[in-house]
């Protein structure tokens, strides 16, 4: 089961990151947990400094940028 993170404080491209990564896995059909972190000091915490940013399993995938729908694919299938 992947552990998904969404960081960031819920401006209008973190909560589309949030839509977009949801919806790529379940096209996928991949277990997973979801989370939305919208505290400042726990996103400072993973090491992120621009958001929206995604986690998968603890590691930082991508920051500063949604990616397109076929890029979540691709990391969220690693």
């Amino acid at each position: 089961m992947k552990k998904i993170q969404v960081l960031g404080p819920g401006c209008p491209r973190c909560n589309q990151l949030a839509e977009d990564v949801v919806k790529a896995a379940m096209e996928l059909n991949i277990k997973y947990t979801f989370e939305k972190v919208t505290d400042m000091r726990d996103i400072m915490k993973l090491g992120v400094m621009m958001t929206p940013a995604l986690v998968v399993d603890g590691v930082v995938k991508v920051f500063g940028r949604v990616p397109p729908l076929a890029e979540l694919k691709s990391i969220l299938s690693e």
